[in-house]
């Protein structure tokens, strides 16, 4: 019998090793150029020294300890990333169930009957009881993956597992980008505050002289009316940029999972330590590494496995059922010797018609199409993404210098119709202009600030985020 069964199982693992009906997977050719888009919006970008994007962490990209900290509270607290953590674990775990459909399951099974039997049907003209007790380790239903439709099954649940994980990891980039921006918009809503009040506070002292001008003779009402528009564009400012950086500061605290303390809050952008440079003359191929294109190749590749369990359900189907124990009318003698009892019932299902089959292969076909478009899609959103961010990044130096002289010349103007006026050469009216002016264009300045530093932290996330956060 021994020998019986240790054939048996060498005919199992024979089996096991047949063949799979999944069609062989090739990448698909990257529907995108091999170079970044060139023209006046790239120039001078690949003249600036920066790191290779392989060779960045988090850590080493946004050095500043304070924001460091918060991203690390945020990597550990935020609920939608816990959320893309435990959908990783519920993948994983499905994927060890579909795995384990490979290896038959062995129960344990002890059992005891008693029953009578009537005279008319015992055989012996009288009534007779009928005792059995049975103790077998059994083998119930066992599919032979002869032609790889667990495998299949299995292979599928695990690129759907790793797709997955690469979401989370994606999930994880595009956090730590938000916690940035969301960093950034604070510092320059604070910035925006402090202009407001430093503004506030230069035209009341303005406002004041003229005040006192008026009462005795050498200013007109005109004029003081004038000062107090520039009073009251401040005072209407202030409390706007106030809501806002409570509001930055909200939404902060729901990235972080928690309440941000005060001492890791930026002053303003300028006091923000500067992010590395990234190296950009490098090929869109870096783009195959991003997380969320790794996902969509994953699931394509599910869609692959999935056309091979559909395949293989028009192919015959092999269970066994088996069991191995021993069996006594007495209880005591139930492991007696020459109480061994076994069964083997092998069954070949062999599919004739069923034409929900052929539809189930015409699906799987449709979805692998699917599955193949939107990859494609995935890339040429993250090359669109890329160059965007390159555009920006070659034209906004150029955009700050220009602002950054047009505050100066501006600041000039004021001052010096300021002085006209005091001279008795002006009217007020050009000092109001040129106060409005100057306020307004501190405000664009500082907005160009943010937007350097924000296509900073974008460039870092659609390149892919660098290195990963490990707990």
């Amino acid at each position: 019998m021994i020998k019986k069964l240790f054939f048996i199982y060498i005919c199992i693992g024979l089996l096991l090793c047949g063949c799979s009906f999944a069609p062989k997977y090739t990448q698909p050719k990257i529907p995108i150029p091999d170079t970044w888009p060139d023209g006046a919006a790239y120039e001078n970008i690949n003249n600036i020294p920066g790191t290779s994007i392989s060779d960045l962490t988090w850590e080493n990209f946004f050095i500043e300890k304070s924001l460091q900290t918060i991203i690390r509270t945020a990597l550990l607290n935020n609920r939608d990333l816990k959320l893309a953590a435990l959908n990783v674990e519920r993948a994983r775990d499905l994927y060890g169930i579909q795995r384990a459909e490979l290896y038959p399951t062995f129960n344990a099974i002890g059992e005891a009957s008693k029953k009578r039997v009537p005279a008319n049907v015992s055989g012996t003209s009288s009534v007779s009881k009928r005792v059995q007790y049975d103790f077998n380790l059994e083998i119930a239903s066992w599919e032979i993956d002869f032609f790889g439709h667990i495998r299949s099954l299995k292979d599928q649940a695990l690129e759907t597992y790793l797709a997955t994980e690469q979401a989370r990891l994606s999930a994880q980039i595009s956090l730590i980008a938000e916690v940035v921006m969301a960093y950034l918009t604070f510092a320059a809503d604070r910035e925006n505050l402090k202009l407001a009040q430093a503004t506030l506070k230069n035209q009341q002292e303005s406002y004041d002289l003229i005040k006192k001008s008026y009462q005795i003779g050498l200013a007109t009402e005109l004029d003081v009316r004038r000062a107090q528009t520039l009073v009251d564009i401040a005072r209407r400012d202030i409390p706007r940029f106030v809501q806002q950086v409570a509001q930055d500061q909200n939404a902060l605290n729901l990235l972080a999972g928690t309440q941000v303390t005060e001492k890791l809050l930026p002053r303003d952008l300028s006091n923000i330590t500067p992010f590395k440079e990234i190296e950009t003359e490098l090929s869109s191929n870096v783009l195959l590494t991003r997380p969320d294109i790794l996902a969509a190749e994953h699931r394509l590749k599910a869609a692959y496995a999935n056309i091979g369990a559909v395949r293989a359900a028009f192919l015959p189907r092999i269970t066994l059922t088996g069991a191995l124990g021993t069996a006594s009318t007495e209880m005591n003698r139930l492991f007696k010797p020459g109480s061994g009892a076994w069964n083997f019932s092998p069954q070949i299902t062999i599919p004739i018609f069923d034409a929900r089959s052929w539809a189930a292969l015409r699906v799987s076909k449709a979805e692998r199409k699917i599955m193949l478009t939107q990859y494609e899609k995935t890339i040429q959103i993250a090359f669109r993404e890329v160059s965007d961010v390159l555009s920006i990044k070659g034209t906004i130096n150029k955009q700050i210098e220009a602002q950054m002289s047009l505050v100066d010349s501006v600041k000039e103007t004021y001052r010096l119709s300021k002085k006209r006026y005091e001279m008795g050469l002006e009217s007020y009216l050009g000092v109001l202009d040129a106060q409005r002016s100057l306020y307004g264009q501190q405000q664009i300045l500082i907005s160009f600030q943010l937007a350097k530093l924000a296509n900073q932290v974008k460039l870092y996330a659609v390149l892919g985020g660098g290195g990963t956060f490990e707990k």
